[in-house]
């Protein structure tokens, strides 16, 4: 059973209990990650991430390792471009460990300047890691392309040259001026009685406070163009579009189409690219979204001379879309949506995380009998609109390789119909 309430402070709090679990997973989930950044400290909120397990006024950052797997519990964070996520999973009798480990870590971090410098030389080997990833790493030149000088289109890690100047001083005051009350979801799910987990959460979370803070700058999709040449065996190549927000009424609809285009073996982009030409070990497409931008992401790894005849036929069949959306590509992809959100949910691990996400992004929790009644009320012809609203907009395109044969970006759009 699903309940929502507040913490007298303002905190938002999700109980979603099943008491035939032996489980617990709770965790805050905080409306603040990459995009709040200026860009002289881009990257903070991943590095504070990181710090928060590392020392507290009462636990060590060992402390904390051993206090949760000694009951064999995990505990973990990430960030993204608008949220950050701590969160333990724990067996039913370890709530209230769980539970305060968390509190403890969000209210009471010291930043330790000794474990900060030991900190950044693993976020800077975790920034190298992706460098030398080029199949990620074009995704970061893809979104500074389609969002320049904006906090949105830059990296979720920011620079190692940042990281290394960042001091414990501007850790502690973003994590107070940003981490405040009406930001925080307290979010459980498993086996335990709601009405004492609130109580709990309210003398756990008594230190936390509201104040007024600045928004995310609002987004501004541009295109463009960015290429780098790099000695791989490989070009990786991304080409996007202006996508679907999250609360758009569009968002499942372009899910829809991306599914049909490139979201499996039976898609499309597969069949003809791969499977008919041979031309890709990988190619699929997604629509990557936030509260009020997205970018639909086309993306292929082919060779140095593959691509000559890649880009051409990648091309075509985005024009090839519209009006030839079948019934049976449609109630595949609907299928294929439907089965992935309902097996995710099955899952009681996840539960916290859908719950705290559909706060954050509708402020509601979104019920999935309403989910699967908007997929399977979308049509062909929805499908064909949003794949003009998509397809419409300037292209973005990022490639990183070998890249002297790539088609030039001036063709791209020639070859896609856009005028600007």
């Amino acid at each position: 059973m699903v309940s929502v309430s507040k913490l007298s402070n303002g905190m938002r709090i999700v109980t979603d209990t099943d008491l035939n679990s032996d489980t617990v997973s709770l965790g805050v989930w905080v409306s603040v990650g990459a995009r709040y950044e200026s860009p002289e400290i881009n990257g903070i909120s991943h590095v504070l991430e990181h710090m928060a397990f590392k020392g507290t006024l009462k636990r060590s950052a060992l402390q904390i390792s051993e206090e949760i797997e000694n009951v064999g519990g995990i505990i973990n964070a990430y960030t993204g471009k608008e949220m950050t996520a701590y969160y333990v999973k724990v067996l039913k009798e370890d709530l209230a460990l769980g539970l305060d480990i968390i509190a403890d870590i969000l209210q009471n971090s010291q930043m330790d300047a000794g474990e900060l410098e030991k900190e950044k030389g693993v976020i800077c080997q975790e920034i190298n890691m992706q460098n030398d990833t080029p199949d990620e790493m074009v995704f970061d030149y893809l979104s500074e392309t389609a969002f320049p000088n904006q906090a949105l289109g830059r990296s979720i890690a920011g620079t190692t040259e940042i990281v290394r100047s960042i001091t414990s001083k501007q850790l502690l005051d973003y994590m107070h001026t940003q981490y405040i009350a009406d930001r925080m979801i307290i979010s459980a799910s498993g086996n335990f009685n709601a009405d004492s987990f609130k109580d709990m959460c309210e003398l756990a979370f008594s230190g936390i406070g509201n104040h007024a803070v600045q928004s995310a700058e609002p987004a501004y999709y541009v295109g463009g163009d960015k290429r780098v040449e790099k000695a791989n065996e490989q070009v990786n190549l991304v080409l996007g579009f202006n996508g679907i927000p999250y609360t758009d009424k569009d968002y499942y609809t372009a899910s829809l189409l991306s599914g049909v285009f490139g979201g499996g073996m039976s898609s499309r982009l597969f069949q003809e690219i791969r499977e008919k030409r041979g031309l890709v070990y990988s190619i699929y497409s997604f629509n990557s979204p936030e509260s009020d931008a997205g970018i639909f992401n086309i993306y292929a790894g082919t060779g140095e001379k593959e691509v000559v005849e890649l880009m051409p036929v990648l091309c075509d069949e985005i024009l090839k879309l519209k009006g030839t959306i079948t019934d049976t590509e449609l109630m595949r992809a609907k299928n294929r949506l439907k089965a992935r959100l309902l097996m995710r949910s099955e899952a009681i691990s996840t539960h916290a995380e859908m719950n705290a996400t559909d706060m954050i992004v509708h402020g509601r929790i979104v019920p999935k009998e309403e989910v699967i009644n908007d997929i399977s009320s979308i049509t062909a012809a929805d499908l064909d609109r949003v794949a003009e609203r998509i397809f419409a907009s300037c292209p973005t395109f990022a490639a990183l390789g070998p890249i002297k044969h790539v088609m030039s970006y001036d063709e791209i759009c020639s070859r896609l119909g856009y005028k600007g």
